[in-house]
């Protein structure tokens, strides 16, 4: 009997054991994505999808083809990530985009017939954008700011030859959104404030380009989801009477408003299919995702059996409504690409993104937690317990901060959290106050207070780790990205005993410059971030106080720094220079540059090197102490 029992409990503990992978197994994940370009995602007779994935290492374009579920290239780009954006209305020509090393100015190019590329928006400082077909297929639109570095204007291209013209001169750098259906109208955004932003129409048939405001309001945030099928309507997300984004319906003529659909979290999208039969409402429920479908004359909610709810990240419909191709991902799945028909019970999965050397069960499903902060304000987070952490098996943790401001860490798959947990590193993602998705009470609460408050919501998530009975209280870092990158380097300037480590990537170390060498691109934006960091002209002193940089002498624990030096956000000298003030504090740094990156990774070699260095040095100086 006790040999049975002993037997039953090796059996047991076995089936507990997780495999570790290393980096070149865990990063050869393949992250998918579906053309944006609706309708015209499919080619006209519903044969192939346009798709890119990263399988090679770096994103290029490809089509699936839907009868026998083969990819096949149609990019095979070395150098630059290439993102797929349609097929032609009438033949199978595909518009890609595509930027140098990460810089941010994205060109629009056609893979001709014969597999050539032509460049349409050529010049060194060009950003382009991709606005769609014309109704009657003839045509296409793209914003280009080769006029002005600051704004973008829009052209209308001739899809037999691409000759061009000029069709709206963008005088008040409105940002570009959208062309209604007809053709007729132009909607543009504008920021007020961080609080205000208000959407336009403009008639391409007024010859001054006048543009009327479509919601007209005092206060609000004001985001446009879509066109209603006949262009009448401009359908938008807005917080303006409630904490919540809801949605409404604004008639272009009248200005009459309705309300179209509300519930108790953020409204992150909504859109029609291309017939217009459905209403598709995309919500932000607790830092998941969740996909509901409503009949559009109705608004009754209706349940697609070919369609999941929950997990979508992408949802491309045929022009005849016929084809419903989608991504579905989760905490352990980086996001598989499936296929339904409508009316057929069941979807057919055309690719997995999960490497096939990886056991889906060794990965980690997070969960939300919340804690309470210095001042007992509640924090949500995200919470990733390694497998083998017990209170026997107390493991080392890292508080992970999103970037933004304003961004939030989400449930589903973060391949770097992911390699870490498997990595034995525990990880709790904060969504401090200035956090999107929780209200706008909670995401105004950092205005003009960064690295306040908020940090301080990040000190007292290790405070959280600690009372923990797997954690072990004395090994937890930092790290982060872009903001969270300046949370990490402020965490490690302004309270040097709380974190052990931290990591820095492309975090800004000094607002000063931050914030008067943003990229011209962003003129839209610019005065609802300055209203929300402050304006360089008059906050100077305050955005001093705040930069890790001119405070660094503070800082006395390892550091690791991760740059992009074709960053145009957060500029390579931020790096440089708080790398060499931590040497002078006879501290211990690692410092990764990546010639061929921008703000963030878009090269798999890269990846699996940053997280390399990741690991190696948090086993050196988090679980090891050996950096000192």
């Amino acid at each position: 009997m006790k040999k049975i029992i002993s037997i039953a409990l090796v059996s047991f503990l076995l089936g507990c054991e997780r495999t570790q992978y290393g980096a070149n197994t865990f990063f050869s994940t393949v992250s998918y994505s579906i053309a944006g370009g609706g309708e015209y995602s499919f080619t006209s007779n519903n044969n192939k999808l346009l798709v890119s994935h990263n399988a090679t290492g770096i994103f290029n374009s490809y089509f699936i083809d839907i009868k026998t579920g083969k990819m096949h290239p149609i990019t095979n780009s070395e150098s630059d990530a290439v993102f797929s954006l349609s097929y032609f209305p009438e033949d199978e020509r595909v518009l890609v985009s595509s930027d140098k090393g990460g810089n941010e100015r994205n060109h629009i190019f056609v893979v001709e017939k014969e597999g050539q590329l032509t460049d349409l928006t050529p010049g060194e400082e060009t950003r382009a954008k991709f606005l769609g077909f014309s109704s009657d297929t003839q045509s296409f639109y793209i914003a280009s700011n080769e006029r002005d570095s600051r704004s973008m204007d829009v052209y209308r291209y001739s899809t037999d030859g691409y000759e061009r013209e000029l069709i709206f001169k963008n005088v008040q750098s409105f940002e570009i959104i959208k062309i209604s259906n007809n053709d007729q109208y132009l909607v543009l955004g504008k920021s007020i404030n961080n609080k205000t932003s208000h959407l336009y129409i403009s008639q391409f048939n007024l010859e001054n380009n006048d543009v009327i405001n479509i919601t007209p309001y005092a206060e609000g945030e004001h985001l446009f989801a879509d066109f209603s099928s006949d262009s009448s309507s401009v359908l938008y997300t807005t917080d303006r009477e409630g904490e919540f984004t809801t949605l409404r319906s604004v008639n272009i003529n009248s200005l009459e408003e309705k309300k179209v659909y509300e519930t108790d979290w953020d409204i992150s999208g909504a859109n029609f299919s291309p017939l217009g039969s459905y209403l598709l409402v995309s919500t932000n429920e607790d830092a998941s995702s969740v996909l509901r479908i409503f009949e559009t004359e109705s608004m009754q909610e209706i349940n697609l059996k070919e369609l999941p709810n929950t997990g979508i990240r992408a949802l491309s419909i045929s022009k005849d409504e016929q084809v419903f191709a989608y991504i579905s991902s989760s905490d352990t799945s980086p996001g598989d690409i499936f296929l339904s028909f409508k009316g057929e019970q069941r979807s057919k999965k055309l690719a997995s993104g999960l490497s096939e050397e990886i056991n889906e069960k060794d990965l980690v499903t997070s969960k939300v937690i919340r804690y309470q902060s210095f001042d007992g304000l509640e924090i949500p987070s995200i919470l990733y317990k390694p497998h083998q952490a017990s209170k026997r098996n107390k493991v080392p943790a890292l508080v992970y901060v999103h970037g933004g401001p304003g961004g939030q860490t989400r449930k589903g798959y973060n391949s770097n959290i992911q390699f870490l947990v498997n990595n034995g590193y525990a990880v709790i993602g904060v969504n401090n106050r200035g956090s999107s998705g929780y209200g706008k009470t909670f995401y105004h609460m950092d205005d003009k207070r960064h690295g306040e408050e908020d940090l301080l919501d990040v000190v007292w998530a290790k405070k959280h780790l600690q009372e923990l009975d797997w954690i072990d209280s004395k090994r937890i870092g930092v790290m982060g990205g872009s903001y969270g990158g300046f949370m990490t380097l402020a965490a490690m300037t302004f309270h040097p005993d709380e974190f052990e480590v931290g990591i820095d990537i492309f975090g800004v170390s000094n607002w000063v410059r931050t914030l008067k060498s943003i990229p011209p691109w962003w003129e839209s934006f610019k005065v609802a971030l300055y209203d929300e960091m402050g304006d360089p002209e008059t906050d100077e002193e305050r955005h001093r106080s705040i930069s890790p940089l001119f405070h660094a002498q503070h800082i006395s624990k390892p550091l690791l720094v991760i740059q992009g030096s074709n960053d145009p956000r957060v500029l390579q000298v931020e790096s440089d220079e708080m790398v060499e003030q931590v040497k002078k504090n006879g501290v211990y740094v690692d410092y990764l540059v990546f010639s061929n990156e921008g703000h963030g990774f878009r090269k798999n070699v890269n990846r699996i090197e940053a997280a390399e260095s990741m690991v190696s040095f948090l086993n050196k100086c988090l679980r090891n102490k050996d950096c000192n």
